[in-house]
């Protein structure tokens, strides 16, 4: 019995850690129109809702989004902006890791964590013409 108990506990494991470990961000806060797309499902995007890698962020004329990923990096994406969030590896340990984010449309608000502080361009930002390293803290991308 307890090695039928010990065997189901492991497969919950095995099978949540996957999940857990996707959680890039959440989103503190959300205003007007205000979607996250995941794969094809769009849904309203609300305070307390996990991010991960491979969202999209999507404003309309009144919406706002702001969220905080778990290297401590802030963004505030503002109206009219379509974001991919294309690239998150982070340890949390040694904090070090790769990010990249897609700026397709709109505008971005970013105050810098501990990824673009471990080692230059580990912080990158796409637009439509452009690729930005991240050295700095704080900094705004507009894409008209």
């Amino acid at each position: 019995m307890r090695t039928i108990s010990a065997l189901a506990a492991a497969l919950v494991l095995l099978f949540a850690a996957p999940g857990m470990a996707a959680e890039i961000a959440r989103i503190k806060q959300s205003a007007g129109e205000a979607l996250v797309q995941r794969g094809t499902a769009r849904q309203p995007a609300r305070v307390g809702d996990r991010l991960m890698t491979g969202d999209r962020l999507l404003t309309g004329k009144t919406g706002r989004i702001a969220l905080t990923f778990i290297d401590d990096t802030r963004f505030a994406v503002g109206p009219n902006s379509n974001i991919d969030l294309a690239r998150f590896d982070y340890d949390r340990r040694s904090k070090q890791g790769q990010f990249l984010t897609k700026v397709n449309r709109g505008s971005l608000a970013v105050v810098s964590g501990q990824i673009a502080k471990s080692r230059r361009d580990a912080m990158r930002v796409q637009t439509p013409k452009t690729w930005l390293g991240v050295r700095g803290t704080r900094f705004v991308v507009t894409v008209p």
